[in-house]
């Protein structure tokens, strides 16, 4: 699931170069998309009892790059986006203030758990890279 991470970080951190689309950044469902594969991992990473659906996120985060492609964006835009360590910080932040508003406290393994188990339940953006092992 690292890869996958490795992976969505490509899309996620962001390109400081000018150019008339509004980079990556701006791109709202790439990002969210991103962001659920993220939260995924980091509950798995979490909690033994839920594990990660590897080849699902894989194919999943090679259609938002498909995706990037379609928009217009450079195979060196989508890696300039992917280095930018700003970018990346801001994207872990959204993670952490997604699963602290949803009860996780890093301290406990068990809440990464439960919000695993919702997030299944509710077949979540973020649920559908999880299973319960």
């Amino acid at each position: 699931m690292r890869v996958i991470v490795a992976g969505a970080l490509v899309l996620v951190l962001g390109a400081g170069s000018v150019q008339s689309k509004p980079g990556l950044a701006s791109e709202t469902d790439i990002n969210a998309g991103l962001l659920a594969v993220g939260i995924a991992d980091e509950i798995r990473k979490n909690c033994d009892s839920i594990g990660g659906r590897v080849i699902k996120a894989l194919f999943y985060m090679n259609s938002l790059k498909q995706r990037a492609r379609e928009r217009g964006y450079s195979e060196a835009e989508i890696d300039a986006y992917v280095d930018n360590k700003a970018e990346k910080r801001k994207m872990r932040h959204k993670g952490e203030a997604y699963m602290a508003a949803k009860g996780v406290d890093p301290e406990k393994p068990e809440t990464f758990c439960d919000l695993g188990r919702a997030e299944i339940a509710a077949e979540s953006s973020i649920g559908k890279f999880l299973t319960k092992e």
